[in-house]
């Protein structure tokens, strides 16, 4: 693969807190926000006009699997082939409890990994509870962090009002980390084209 601008890893909760309809909403958010005009003018709007995205399901300890390997996404063609890939993701990982420090190691090996050199590297984790199970998300965060990756997160409150400081806490970091939220799933579409327009116009800034 090319050089790109970004490389992205959606990291996303398939715990048990997680039900099948909810589990469709986040997907089809993810896809929907690709299909987006402007997050894909964002993620094709640096020096090498392309980004590299993958993701991840996570829950409980060994239960991870990637959904959807590494594609360059370089114009409306792949983000659209990419959204119809994510809308056709299966459940891989069976629901259980909340590993988010597992999770998290999950999506900075698989960062690692990725076949194209990238200027930037983020770390996209979603979710709707706080770490249960595995190891502690503060000291994956601060690995990450120190092997140059800036980690982000989006709090869906339904489950845990306070979420979002656990994220803020706990979870993000690196340069120009941020945690955003949103009240339940019916409203993660509308996060989750914020938080990826956020995160891939850092690319075409840089």
């Amino acid at each position: 693969m090319e050089k790109v601008d970004l490389a992205l890893c959606l990291a996303v909760d398939a715990s048990s807190s997680v039900d099948h309809d909810e589990f469709g909403l986040m997907l089809g958010g993810y896809a929907a926000a690709l299909r987006d005009d402007s997050v894909l003018a964002a993620l094709t709007g640096g020096p090498r006009q392309a980004s590299a995205i993958a993701m991840l399901l996570w829950s409980g300890i060994g239960a991870r699997d990637v959904a959807v390997g590494w594609t360059r996404v370089d114009g409306a063609g792949a983000a659209a082939a990419l959204a119809d890939a994510i809308d056709g993701t299966p459940r891989l990982v069976a629901a259980g409890a909340t590993a988010l420090g597992e999770g998290m190691a999950a999506g900075l090996a698989l960062l690692a990994a990725c076949p194209a050199e990238a200027t930037r590297l983020v770390l996209d984790v979603s979710g709707d509870g706080r770490h249960n199970q595995g190891r502690p998300p503060g000291p994956v965060r601060d690995i990450g962090v120190g092997a140059g990756v800036t980690i982000n997160a989006l709090a869906v409150l339904n489950e845990e009002p306070d979420l979002l400081d656990h994220y803020r806490a706990e979870v993000i970091g690196g340069p120009g980390a941020f945690a955003l939220h949103t009240p339940d799933y019916a409203a993660f579409a509308q996060a989750i084209r914020e938080k990826l327009l956020r995160e891939a116009s850092g690319a075409a800034i840089a």
